[in-house]
C-alpha cells in the first residue's frame, strides 16, 4: 500500500507539472526575498559592526560628548585617574578629500596619539611606508590610509586634498594602518587640531581601567559634567542596530507577501488535484485507505511543494543577496550603514529557519485540500455525485477574528516593531477571507431576482449563491492578494503626496548652497561669517539665510541627534509643523522638535525638554514651542532659532546657504559669481554644491520612487499569484462539472454559450473577490498609514486614497479574473456532451 501511495502521489506530481510548478514558484519567491532581505542587512550589520571594534579597538569605557567636541582638558584629568591604566585621545571627523584634479570622495579622518592608541586600539597604529621619515608619525599633514581609502583614491595616490570649511588642503600619505570599514585615514591628533581648527577639542576619550575597577564608582569619582556621556565600546553598533531593526523587519515582511499569497495558491492547486482525484481518493478507501492517510497523502504533497520551492528560493535568495550587496552596498536604499562595502555572510541557521517558513507555508495551503480528502463520501464520490458537503456559516467569527485585528492596532509597539499592527494586518485579512461565502450570499441574493429572466447572468449568479464556499474557495487568493496590493497602494500614495507636501515647506528658497551633505561633516565643512555675507551682497542674491547643523549624542543607546541651528522667524512658515504651537514662557528658549524626538525622548510639546538644556552645561533651558515632520532624520532632529544658538555657543558658522533670488536673476549667473567670491577667499571650487529647489525636489521623489519600486514589483507578484489561483479553481470546478455542461449542451447551449457561463461566473467571483479585496486593502492600509510607519520611522502621513488607480486596478482584475475562466472552460467546452452525460447510464 505503501508503494501504491508513494506512485499515486508521484504521478500527480509528474504530470501536472504547471500547475505545481505555479505553487513552487510561489514559495520560492516568498522565501528568495525574505531570506535577500536578511542575508544583506546582516551582512551589512556584521561588516558595520567589524569595523567598529576595529577602528575602535576594545577599551573598558569611551568618553563622549553630547555635542561635537569633548574640552582636552578632561584627558588630562581622566589620564591622571588612579584608576586608569591607559587612556587614549581621539579626534574623530567625517570630510572630503580628493587626488589633485579628482572628484570629492568622502573620508573619516581620525586623530591619535601615536605613543598609546596601541595600546588599546591597534588597529588605528599609523604603519610609515617604507623609506619614510619614523617621526611621520607626529608630523603635520602626514596620512595613514586603510585598506578603503588606497582602494577608493588609488594605491599610488602620494598626496591627499582634504576639505576644511570651503578649502582644499594637501596632505603626504606617509603609510598605512590596518583598520576595517570604510576609507579612513590616520593623522597625529595635533595634526588634525590645527588643520580642521579644532585646537583643545577631542571627540573621544578611550579609557583602559585596572582590573577589578567598578564602572559605575570610577564615574561617579571622575564627576562627568553633563555634556559628557560614557558608552560601552560596543554602543555604535548597537546604535546602528536600534536604527536599522524597524526598516530591516519592515522589508522582511515586506517580502513575504509572496509567500503569504502563495500558501493561497498551494491551496487552490491542491483543491485542484484533490477535485481531479476524488474518485481514485474514493477507490483507495474503499480498499483499506483511512481517512488519516488520505489526509497524509495530501499534506506530503503540499510539503514536498514547499520543500522544493524552499531550497530553490533559498538558493535564489542568495544569488539576489549577493546582487544586491554589490549594486547597493549593504543597506537597501536604507542609508544606515555608510562607508560599509560587506561581503556575503551565509547563514546556514537562517538558511533553515527560512526554508521551514516556506513549507510551512506549503503546508498551510495544502490542510484544508487535505481534509477535503479526508473527508470524501466514498459510495457518492465512486458514481460521480460529489461529496453533497455545505460549508457552515462561520461569518459570526470572521467579524469576530476582524474586530481583534482592529483591536491589535492600537497595541504599542515591542521593542520599537509594530508587532500588533502586524497582527492587526493578519487578522484582518483572516476575517474578511473566512467572511467571504456570508459576503456573496449578502450581494448576490439581493441582486438575483433582477437576472431572473436573463438566462446565462442568472445561472451565474445562481452558481455562486447555491455554491458560495467553492466560490469563497476560488477567489480568496484574489481578495489576499488584491487587498495586500490595495493597502500598499494606498501607503505609497500618502507617503509621497506627504512628502510632495513636505517639500514644499522645506524648500522655500530659490537656489541651495551646500558644503557638507550630512551632520557628519558638518563640522569639517563649512562656511565663514564673513562668506555668508559676502555672498548676501552678489549681484542677483535678494535675501540669504543660513543653516548650522550639528549631532547631539543624547542618548548613548541611540544615534545621534540632529541640531538644526537656522533663521526661523514665523515657526508655521518655516516648518512642517503638526499640532498647535506654544508660545515660550519667558527666559526660555523655543525649539521644535521632530516626531521621532516626541517618540524617543518624550520631547512633549508646551513642556521644558531637559535633555538638552544638560547638553548646553545648563546655560539655557529650552521649551518645546511645536512639533514638525522631518522625513529625512528617523533618529530625530531638533530646529532652534540661529541667533538664539550663536548666542549659546558661539559658533557662528554654517553648513547651507538659502538663496533667494532677485526678480530677473539668472541661477547660473549666480552660481558663477558665488563660485567666484568662494575662489577669491582661497575656497575651491569643487568645495561648494549648488542645487535649485525644482533639482532638490526631483531628485528626492526621484529617489523615493525608487526606493519603493520594489512594492510595485510585489504588488504584481501577488495579482499574478492569485490569478493563478483563479485559473486552478476554475480548471477544478469545470472538471467535476462536466456532466452539468453536457447536459446544458443537450438543453440548447452552444459552445460559445457554455463559455459565456463560465466567463460569467468568473466575472461575478471576481467582482465580490475584488469589492472585498478593495475593503480589506483600505483597512489594511489604515494600519499601514496611521500605526505601521509611526511606530517603525517615528513619522506621520496623511491618509490619501488613489481612488482612480483602486479602481482601475479593480476593475483590471475582473477582467484577468473573467478571461481566466474562459480559457479554463474552453477544455470542458471542447468534450463530446453526449459521452459526458452517458456517463451515468
Amino acid at each position: 500500500m505503501l508503494a501504491l501511495l508513494r506512485t499515486f502521489s508521484w504521478q500527480e506530481l509528474r504530470h501536472h507539472p504547471w500547475r505545481n510548478a505555479a505553487a513552487v514558484l510561489a514559495v520560492m519567491l516568498g522565501v528568495a526575498l525574505a531570506f535577500a532581505v536578511h542575508l544583506i542587512n546582516a551582512s551589512a550589520l556584521s561588516e558595520f559592526s567589524s569595523a567598529v571594534r576595529s577602528a575602535g579597538g576594545e577599551p573598558d569605557l569611551e568618553l563622549r560628548p553630547v555635542q561635537a567636541s569633548l574640552d582636552e582638558a578632561l584627558y588630562a584629568k581622566a589620564a591622571a585617574h588612579a584608576d586608569v591604566a591607559a587612556a587614549s585621545p581621539i579626534l574623530e571627523l567625517s570630510t572630503f578629500a580628493s587626488v589633485p584634479g579628482g572628484e570629492r570622495k568622502p573620508l573619516r579622518v581620525v586623530g591619535v596619539d601615536a605613543l598609546v592608541v596601541a595600546t588599546i586600539a591597534p588597529s588605528l597604529m599609523p604603519v610609515p611606508s617604507l623609506g619614510a621619515d619614523r617621526m611621520a608619525l607626529f608630523a603635520p599633514r602626514q596620512l595613514f590610509l586603510n585598506p578603503a581609502a588606497r582602494q577608493a583614491f588609488g594605491d599610488a595616490a602620494a598626496v591627499l586634498r582634504l576639505q576644511s570649511g570651503v578649502q582644499l588642503v594637501d596632505a603626504q600619505v606617509a603609510g598605512t594602518v590596518g583598520a576595517g570599514g570604510g576609507a579612513l585615514a590616520v593623522m597625529d591628533i595635533a595634526a588634525v587640531q590645527d588643520l580642521f581648527a579644532r585646537q583643545g577639542q577631542l571627540t573621544r576619550i578611550d579609557l583602559r581601567l585596572r582590573p577589578g575597577t567598578d564602572h559605575g564608582r570610577f564615574l561617579r569619582s571622575l564627576a562627568l559634567p553633563g555634556s559628557v556621556t560614557a558608552t560601552e565600546p560596543g554602543d555604535a553598533a548597537q546604535r546602528v542596530d536600534n536604527l536599522s531593526r524597524a526598516y530591516r523587519v519592515n522589508l522582511t515582511v515586506l517580502a513575504l507577501v509572496a509567500l503569504f499569497t502563495g500558501a493561497f495558491l498551494v491551496y487552490s492547486v491542491l483543491s485542484l488535484s484533490v477535485a481531479r482525484r476524488a474518485q481514485q481518493f474514493a477507490l483507495l478507501g474503499v480498499l483499506g485507505l483511512t481517512s488519516r492517510e488520505r489526509l497524509g497523502v495530501v499534506m506530503v504533497e503540499s510539503l514536498v511543494l514547499g520543500l522544493i520551492g524552499s531550497l530553490a528560493g533559498i538558493a535564489l535568495g542568495t544569488a539576489l543577496a549577493d546582487f544586491g550587496l554589490a549594486r547597493l552596498g549593504g543597506d537597501l536604499g536604507g542609508g544606515y550603514f555608510p562607508g560599509v562595502a560587506p561581503q556575503l555572510h551565509w547563514s546556514p541557521g537562517a538558511a533553515i529557519v527560512y526554508g521551514v517558513l516556506g513549507i510551512a507555508a506549503a503546508g498551510v495551503g495544502g490542510w484544508l485540500p487535505a481534509r477535503a480528502a479526508r473527508g470524501l463520501p466514498l459510495a457518492q464520490t465512486l458514481k460521480g455525485l460529489g461529496s453533497g458537503a455545505g460549508g457552515a456559516d462561520h461569518h459570526l467569527a470572521s467579524l469576530v477574528t476582524v474586530a481583534a485585528g482592529a483591536a491589535m492596532a492600537f497595541l504599542p509597539p515591542v521593542a520599537g516593531i509594530p508587532l500588533g499592527a502586524y497582527l492587526s494586518i493578519g487578522l484582518l485579512l483572516v476575517g474578511g477571507i473566512t467572511a467571504l461565502p456570508w459576503a456573496v450570499s449578502l450581494l448576490y441574493d439581493r441582486l438575483a431576482p433582477a437576472l431572473a429572466h436573463r438566462v446565462l447572468p442568472m445561472l451565474a449568479i445562481e452558481r455562486a449563491r447555491r455554491v458560495r464556499e467553492s466560490a469563497a474557495v476560488a477567489v480568496s487568493g484574489v481578495v489576499a492578494s488584491l487587498s495586500l496590493a490595495v493597502a500598499l497602494t494606498v501607503m505609497v500614495a500618502s507617503f509621497r503626496d506627504s512628502v510632495t507636501h513636505w517639500l514644499d515647506v522645506v524648500l522655500p528658497a530659490d537656489l541651495y548652497v551646500r558644503t557638507a551633505t550630512g551632520s557628519a561633516s558638518a563640522d569639517s565643512a563649512w562656511f565663514t561669517p564673513e562668506l555668508v555675507q559676502q555672498v548676501s551682497r552678489v549681484e542677483g542674491v535678494r535675501r540669504v539665510t543660513s543653516q548650522r547643523i550639528r549631532p547631539l549624542l543624547l542618548d548613548p543607546g541611540r544615534p545621534a541627534v540632529s541640531l538644526l541651528a537656522r533663521t526661523i522667524g514665523p515657526a508655521a512658515e518655516a516648518l512642517p509643523l503638526v499640532g498647535t504651537l506654544h508660545p515660550a514662557p519667558a527666559g526660555q528658549v523655543p525649539i521644535y522638535v521632530s516626531e521621532a524626538m516626541v517618540d524617543l525622548y518624550g520631547a512633549r510639546p508646551g513642556a521644558a525638554f531637559e535633555p538638552l538644556a544638560k547638553a548646553f552645561d545648563g546655560r539655557a533651558s529650552f521649551f518645546v514651542a511645536g512639533v514638525w515632520r522631518d522625513y529625512v532624520r528617523q533618529s530625530g532632529a531638533i530646529a532652534m532659532e540661529g541667533a538664539d544658538y550663536r548666542r549659546l555657543t558661539g559658533d557662528a558658522r554654517a553648513n547651507d546657504l538659502q538663496l533667494w533670488l532677485a526678480p530677473g536673476a539668472d541661477a547660473g549667473e549666480v552660481q558663477a559669481r558665488v563660485r567666484e567670491l568662494a575662489g577669491s577667499a582661497g575656497s575651491a571650487a569643487g568645495a561648494l554644491e549648488f542645487s535649485s529647489a525644482q533639482e532638490l525636489r526631483a531628485v528626492s521623489l526621484r529617489i523615493f520612487d525608487r526606493s519603493f519600486a520594489i512594492t510595485y514589483w510585489l504588488q504584481a507578484v501577488a495579482i499574478v499569484i492569485g490569478l493563478f489561483g483563479i485559473a486552478a479553481s476554475f480548471s477544478a470546478q469545470v472538471l467535476a462539472r462536466r456532466k452539468e455542461f453536457g447536459l446544458l449542451a443537450h438543453l440548447g447551449l452552444t459552445r460559445g454559450q457554455v463559455l459565456g457561463l463560465v466567463a460569467a461566473e468568473g466575472a461575478v467571483w471576481t467582482t465580490i473577490g475584488s469589492i472585498a479585496g478593495l475593503a480589506l486593502g483600505l483597512a489594511v492600509s489604515v494600519v499601514l498609514v496611521h500605526v505601521v510607519n509611526p511606530q517603525s520611522f517615528h513619522w506621520t502621513m496623511d491618509l490619501l486614497v488613489p481612488w482612480a488607480r483602486l479602481l482601475g486596478l479593480c476593475v483590471a482584475v475582473v477582467a484577468a479574473g473573467t478571461v481566466t475562466a474562459w480559457l479554463a472552460g474552453r477544455a470542458a467546452a471542447t468534450r463530446d456532451a453526449v459521452l459526458a452525460v452517458k456517463e451515468d447510464w
